[in-house]
């Protein structure tokens, strides 16, 4: 064989070796973000697991606060029908998605709120562990957040690198979106007494 057909041979070689690892590290980023969005959908649907139960034991406190209630049943309600597979996952899905969980965080903080007129509801031993599961959740999601974030991060990061953003063109890898925070995250919350 010739020296020029065999340096021919082996740079093909290189290239292709080249182009399958760095598929296989894209399709690994990849499948990392939709790990993680996975985890995110499971730490909201905790939440919207225990709503119900926060709901019925304060419920029986609190029978005529049935407007703040229901707000509670109603942002779960909506919250839980807004879904967004981790394939289709655009930056307008994602705030569609924000903005009804967002919508829950709002009528649980109302809800929460409400528990302050209440001493013998802050009192039952219910009430105060369905409360700290709930926080916890929420420290769930917080952490979740961050680590879908993180990954769509490297994942981005991954695929918009030169020369491997030839091959995430070529193969149709596209970028992820971030989770941000929500419109007036910025502003402390006022508090009354």
């Amino acid at each position: 064989m010739k020296k020029s057909t065999i340096i021919i041979l082996a740079v093909v070689a290189i290239v292709a070796i080249w182009g399958i690892t760095g598929y296989n590290g894209m399709v690994k980023a990849d499948e990392a973000v939709s790990t993680a969005w996975s985890n995110v959908e499971n730490q909201y649907q905790r939440r919207a697991d225990l709503i119900p139960n926060l709901v019925n034991t304060v419920k029986g406190y609190a029978a005529h606060e049935k407007e703040t209630l229901d707000a509670v049943i109603s942002a779960r309600t909506r919250a839980t029908q807004v879904t967004v597979d981790a394939d289709n996952l655009t930056p307008e899905k994602l705030q569609e998605f924000q903005k009804a969980q967002g919508e829950v965080g709002s009528a649980l903080g109302r809800l929460l709120a409400i528990t302050e007129a209440y001493p013998e509801l802050k009192a039952n031993q219910n009430f105060l562990e369905l409360q700290a599961q709930l926080e916890g959740t929420e420290n769930r999601i917080s952490v979740e957040r961050r680590n879908f974030n993180d990954a769509a991060k490297s994942y981005n990061t991954s695929i918009r690198t030169f020369p491997r953003n030839l091959l995430a063109g070529m193969f149709g890898f596209e970028k992820r979106p971030y989770f941000e925070a929500q419109e007036g995250a910025e502003k402390a919350p006022e508090v009354q007494f």
